[in-house]
C-alpha cells in the first residue's frame, strides 16, 4: 500500500503564473493508495473556488475521500472554528458549499468507516514564520489556528489499518502535545496504525516524544531546496521487517505546487 502525505499550501504553483499547472494536472503525477493533505481549500476564492480534497482524489482515481475544515473563513483574514457539521465525504452532499472552508482531507483507493475528526484549539500565541520565496523568504507574524485529524479505519487487502492525517501547530510545545494526544488515543486500537502528515516538527522529535516507529526521514521542506523534515508517516503495530522495507521505499517529491515535497512510503 503506498501512502502518501502532501500538504497543498491551498494549491499555490511555485512557477510563473503564466505557465503555473493545475493542481489537478500536477496530482494526476502521483500514485498512492492513501493520500492525506494539509492546507486544504474549500470554495476559497484565493484557489479559484475549488473543492481541492475532491480535486486531488479525483485526478489520483482514488474514489474515496473526506474533507474537514479546521476553520470557516479565510487564513489570515476573517474566520471561525469549523465544527463537524461542516465535514464533506465523497459520498454525501456537500453541506458548507459556497462557504470558504480551510483544513485537511483524506483519500482512499479503499473503503473507510468509523471516522472520527480530533481537533485541538490554538495556540493563543503569534509567532513570526519564514515563508519561502525564490529567490528571497519573507518573514510575516501568524497567528495559530485550530488544528485536526482525521481518523478512520481503511479496508486494505491485507486487513483493517487505523489512519489518522493531520497538521499539527507551528507553536513549539503546542504541537508535541496535540501529537502525544493523538498518538494516545490511537494506541489504543486492535488495528495497525498509521498516523501521516505536516507535525510542524523536524526531524526525529515527533518519534522521540511518541515512541512509535518513524517510516520516512527525509527534508521535506522548502520544496525548491529541502533542508527540514516538517511531514512524517509513524507506525505502530507493524513488524520490524515491515518498518525497514517502509523506511527503505520512503522517498520525497518535489512538485510544481506548495512549499512542501510529497512524502511517499511503501507500507506492507
Amino acid at each position: 500500500m503506498r501512502v502518501l502525505t502532501w500538504n497543498l499550501l491551498h494549491g499555490i504553483a511555485l512557477t510563473s503564473p503564466d505557465s503555473a499547472p493545475s493542481l489537478s494536472q500536477v496530482a494526476s503525477e502521483l500514485t498512492a493508495d492513501l493520500v492525506g493533505l494539509q492546507e486544504v481549500d474549500r470554495d476559497q476564492s484565493r484557489s479559484n473556488y475549488e473543492h481541492q480534497t475532491q480535486v486531488v482524489a479525483q485526478a489520483m482515481g482514488l474514489a474515496h475521500w473526506i474533507f474537514a475544515p479546521a476553520i470557516v473563513g479565510t487564513p489570515g483574514e476573517s474566520w471561525e472554528t469549523a465544527t463537524d457539521s461542516h465535514l464533506h465525504k465523497h459520498d454525501s452532499s456537500d453541506p458548507g458549499h459556497s462557504q470558504p472552508h480551510y483544513g485537511v482531507g483524506l483519500a482512499s483507493r479503499f473503503p473507510f468507516h468509523n471516522i472520527e475528526v480530533m481537533r485541538f484549539k490554538a495556540a493563543p500565541i503569534s509567532l513570526p514564520l519564514i515563508i519561502p520565496g525564490n529567490p528571497k523568504p519573507q518573514v510575516i507574524k501568524v497567528a495559530d489556528e485550530p488544528r485536526l485529524a482525521i481518523i478512520a479505519d481503511v479496508e486494505t487487502p491485507t486487513g483493517v489499518v487505523t489512519v489518522a492525517t493531520t497538521h499539527l501547530s507551528f507553536v513549539p510545545g503546542y504541537n508535541v502535545k496535540q501529537l502525544r494526544k493523538l498518538t494516545k488515543y490511537l494506541a489504543l486500537r486492535p488495528n495497525p496504525v498509521l498516523i501521516f502528515g505536516d507535525f510542524n516538527l523536524p526531524g526525529k522529535i515527533s518519534s522521540l516524544v511518541t515512541r512509535w516507529d518513524s517510516l520516512a526521514a527525509l527534508p521535506t521542506y522548502p520544496t525548491f531546496k529541502p533542508r527540514v523534515q516538517f511531514d512524517h508517516v509513524l507506525a505502530k503495530g507493524y513488524s520490524k521487517e515491515s518498518i525497514e522495507s517502509a523506511r527503505n521505499s520512503a522517498h520525497s517529491k518535489a512538485l510544481t505546487i506548495s512549499d512542501h515535497c510529497a512524502l511517499v512510503v511503501e507500507v506492507s
